[in-house]
Protein backbone atom coordinates (compact mmCIF):
# COMPACT_ATOMS: atom_id res chain seq x y z
CA UNK A 1 0.00 0.00 0.00
CA UNK A 2 2.81 2.41 0.87
CA UNK A 3 4.56 1.65 -2.43
CA UNK A 4 1.38 2.36 -4.35
CA UNK A 5 0.86 5.64 -2.49
CA UNK A 6 4.48 6.67 -3.03
CA UNK A 7 4.23 5.81 -6.73
CA UNK A 8 1.06 7.85 -7.08
CA UNK A 9 2.66 10.80 -5.28
CA UNK A 10 5.68 10.67 -7.60
CA UNK A 11 3.43 10.52 -10.65
CA UNK A 12 1.50 13.61 -9.51
CA UNK A 13 4.71 15.44 -8.70
CA UNK A 14 6.07 14.72 -12.18
CA UNK A 15 2.84 15.78 -13.85
CA UNK A 16 2.64 19.01 -11.86
CA UNK A 17 6.24 19.89 -12.78
CA UNK A 18 5.51 19.23 -16.46
CA UNK A 19 2.40 21.42 -16.30
CA UNK A 20 4.35 24.21 -14.62
CA UNK A 21 6.93 24.11 -17.40
CA UNK A 22 4.27 24.12 -20.11
CA UNK A 23 2.44 27.00 -18.42
CA UNK A 24 5.45 29.35 -18.55
CA UNK A 25 6.09 30.49 -22.12
CA UNK A 26 9.34 32.16 -21.05
CA UNK A 27 10.86 29.11 -19.40
CA UNK A 28 12.82 28.08 -22.51
CA UNK A 29 14.25 31.57 -22.83
CA UNK A 30 15.08 31.71 -19.13
CA UNK A 31 16.83 28.34 -19.22
CA UNK A 32 18.70 29.31 -22.39
CA UNK A 33 19.99 32.49 -20.74
CA UNK A 34 22.61 30.40 -18.94
CA UNK A 35 24.08 29.52 -22.34
CA UNK A 36 24.76 33.19 -23.18
CA UNK A 37 28.04 33.30 -21.25
CA UNK A 38 29.70 31.11 -23.87
CA UNK A 39 27.34 31.00 -26.86
CA UNK A 40 26.32 34.67 -26.93
CA UNK A 41 23.09 36.57 -26.48
CA UNK A 42 20.21 34.74 -28.16
CA UNK A 43 22.73 32.10 -29.27
CA UNK A 44 24.72 34.44 -31.52
CA UNK A 45 28.33 33.76 -30.57
CA UNK A 46 31.02 36.39 -30.95
CA UNK A 47 33.35 33.66 -32.22
CA UNK A 48 35.47 30.87 -30.88
CA UNK A 49 32.44 28.94 -29.61
CA UNK A 50 29.67 27.82 -31.95
CA UNK A 51 26.51 29.89 -32.12
CA UNK A 52 23.22 28.18 -31.32
CA UNK A 53 20.75 30.58 -32.94
CA UNK A 54 18.79 28.89 -35.71
CA UNK A 55 20.20 25.42 -35.01
CA UNK A 56 17.55 22.76 -35.54
CA UNK A 57 16.11 21.17 -32.44
CA UNK A 58 17.10 17.70 -33.65
CA UNK A 59 20.71 18.73 -34.24
CA UNK A 60 21.00 20.48 -30.88
CA UNK A 61 19.50 17.58 -28.93
CA UNK A 62 21.77 15.17 -30.80
CA UNK A 63 24.85 17.19 -29.84
CA UNK A 64 23.72 17.50 -26.23
CA UNK A 65 23.18 13.75 -26.02
CA UNK A 66 26.68 13.20 -27.41
CA UNK A 67 28.07 15.50 -24.71
CA UNK A 68 26.02 13.73 -22.02
CA UNK A 69 27.27 10.30 -23.04
CA UNK A 70 30.88 11.43 -23.42
CA UNK A 71 30.91 10.53 -27.13
CA UNK A 72 31.73 14.13 -28.06
CA UNK A 73 34.76 15.72 -26.38
CA UNK A 74 34.19 18.96 -24.52
CA UNK A 75 35.72 21.16 -21.88
CA UNK A 76 32.54 21.76 -19.88
CA UNK A 77 29.49 20.80 -21.96
CA UNK A 78 29.60 17.18 -20.82
CA UNK A 79 29.03 18.44 -17.26
CA UNK A 80 26.51 21.18 -18.06
CA UNK A 81 24.37 18.94 -20.25
CA UNK A 82 23.81 16.56 -17.34
CA UNK A 83 22.35 19.37 -15.22
CA UNK A 84 19.10 19.60 -17.20
CA UNK A 85 16.14 17.28 -17.56
CA UNK A 86 15.13 16.07 -21.01
CA UNK A 87 12.08 18.36 -20.94
CA UNK A 88 14.25 21.36 -20.03
CA UNK A 89 16.62 20.55 -22.90
CA UNK A 90 13.63 20.35 -25.25
CA UNK A 91 12.62 23.86 -24.19
CA UNK A 92 16.15 25.19 -24.65
CA UNK A 93 16.45 23.58 -28.09
CA UNK A 94 13.06 24.99 -29.12
CA UNK A 95 14.15 28.44 -28.02
CA UNK A 96 17.42 28.44 -29.97
CA UNK A 97 15.77 26.92 -33.05
CA UNK A 98 13.40 29.91 -33.06
CA UNK A 99 16.22 32.49 -32.90
CA UNK A 100 17.61 34.17 -36.01
CA UNK A 101 21.36 33.84 -36.49
CA UNK A 102 23.22 37.11 -37.01
CA UNK A 103 24.12 37.34 -40.68
CA UNK A 104 21.73 34.49 -41.51
CA UNK A 105 24.40 31.82 -40.99
CA UNK A 106 23.55 28.57 -39.21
Amino acid sequence: MKKKLAGTALLWLGLSMACAQAADPNLGRNLAATCANCHGTDGNSAGGIPGLAGMSKAKMLGLINEFRSGAKPATIMHQLSKGYTDSQLDLIADYFASRTPVGGAK
